[in-house]
């Protein structure tokens, strides 16, 4: 998915000392770099004499270079108080987000000198921002090396990256939303204008044509994959050609993600597939997911866009799962089951990994995945929307036993359930969600905080959020 880009801008102020400035320069960037090594850092080397930002000519340079880098976020930090108008142009005029902080300053000289008062500057800088309009995350003056700002660090780099991959993304739409699930309606247009996401249709028909064909017509490419499909999980329940049209299936769908550009899509898995091919996609789909492409279930289109953003805040390296919010656990008041017929990936899974055939839908076609995820702690997001008000909720769990269930699941417990279940109710939310191994909620407020006209919901009120 490509490395993230981070517009490395040190500051400084000519009243202060030039040469303690200097050096903290060279102390942060290899600093961050060992925080960060997967980060591709443009710096300011060679736009001045010093490669610090101290002049409103800087600046323009500046933003041209983050510009033309394409970078997905700016830190600027005060090696010294910083030029706070410096900061605020170029910042304004990159548009990404950007992170505040400046390393603690050292004890007065004996004769009572200071050399840099970095703290002092961010005070200013961070009111300058404000005037000029330019939204930024803060990490509290602490020296390099504290815990406080590795993590801050490694927080706005993920949280840049959901916010890159959110604005402007592509979601690929597989037909029609199913004709009962008036729950999974989005506002295209209003998506577009107001966070410049696309939807990209692609008719379920020309789906299906594409896939008989590859299945009818197999090259050796598309052999070897089933083959290597079959060796991903048990298929003894599966038919004959079962394998070869998931491939050709799993083909189609890379095929069209890399000639629209798509960041996800939502699929329209139910039933005109299985009277079309007999296949069901959620095998597929879950393999599309650990490559890095989430697949929503049902036309979900705003679960799609939940996914995707999970996966940016983990640079694309763990998968997701889209799941139902289906029933409380028998036994745990404070327990639910996170479920779905069968698209959870196999990498998350807790043991031997079977496909089944649907056991609702007519004809009981080939396809779904059926097995229980691991145990581990998990982020749960929606983003979702109703009367032009968009919010992310984000809430965190841990697994929990329960009974068994067909397709895929885990049963998770939450302090409160009582608490998730109302504002599942009253918020703008439906009962798919977007789930993934880990602690996300720090990242998706940071990530919140850059989107105009997405309000970050927090099940706890930011009990969560450290």
């Amino acid at each position: 998915m490509g490395k993230v880009k981070i517009g490395y801008m040190p500051t400084k102020r000519r009243f202060f000392s030039g040469e303690d400035a200097f050096k903290y320069k060279g102390i942060i960037r290899e600093a961050i770099g060992k925080i960060a090594p997967d980060v591709e850092f443009v710096d300011l080397e060679g736009l001045n004499d010093t490669g610090l930002l101290a002049s409103l000519e800087d600046a323009q340079a500046a933003a041209q270079r983050f510009i033309a880098a394409g970078v997905q976020g700016i830190f600027a930090p005060h090696c010294n108080f910083g030029c706070e108008e410096a900061v605020a142009v170029a910042a304004r005029k990159v548009g990404v987000p950007l992170l505040l902080w400046g390393p603690r300053d050292e004890s007065p000289l004996t004769n009572g000198e200071r050399l840099r008062d970095s703290q002092c500057g961010l005070f200013a800088t961070s009111k300058v921002l404000q005037r000029f309009g330019v939204d930024f995350s803060y990490i509290i003056n602490s020296r390099v090396d504290d815990p406080f700002f590795v993590e801050g660090f490694k927080r706005f780099v993920a949280a840049a990256n959901v916010v890159s991959r959110f604005k402007d993304a592509r979601i690929g739409q597989i037909s029609t939303r199913p004709k009962d699930f008036y729950s999974v309606i989005v506002n295209e247009g209003e998506l577009l204008e107001r966070f410049g996401i696309q939807t990209v249709p692609w008719d379920l028909g020309k789906l299906v044509a594409e896939v008989r064909s590859g299945a009818a017509n197999p090259t050796d490419e598309l052999r070897a994959d089933a083959e290597a499909l079959k060796k991903r999980v048990d298929f003894s329940l599966m038919t004959p050609d079962a394998a070869l049209k998931m491939a050709a299936l799993k083909a189609a769908l890379l095929k069209w993600k890399k000639e629209e550009q798509l960041d996800a899509a939502a699929f329209q898995c139910w039933d005109q597939l299985q009277i079309e091919i007999g296949l069901c996609p959620c095998f597929v789909n879950s393999v599309l997911i650990e490559m890095g492409f989430p697949v929503a279930c049902e036309t979900d289109i705003h679960g799609a866009i939940s996914m995707l953003m999970q996966q940016a805040a983990t640079g694309f390296t763990d998968p997701v799962f889209l799941a139902d919010l289906t029933i409380r656990h028998p036994n745990d008041e404070n327990a639910e089951l996170l479920w779905h017929c069968g698209a959870f990936p196999a990498s998350l899974a807790d043991g031997p990994c079977k496909l089944n055939k649907h056991f609702v839908l007519p004809g009981n076609p080939d396809g779904v995945c059926n097995w229980k995820l691991k145990d581990g702690h998990l982020t749960i997001n929606r983003f979702d929307g109703v009367k032009g008000k968009y919010s992310l909720f984000s809430g965190e769990c841990n697994t929990v036993a329960g009974p068994f269930n067909q397709g895929t699941y885990l049963y998770v417990k939450m302090p409160n359930w009582g608490t998730w279940e109302e504002k599942f109710i009253y918020g703008p939310y439906i009962h798919h969600v977007s789930c993934i191994y880990g602690s996300l909620t720090p990242i998706m407020k940071e990530a919140s905080r850059f989107i105009p006209g997405l309000e970050f919901d927090p099940v706890d009120g930011g009990a969560s959020c450290r």
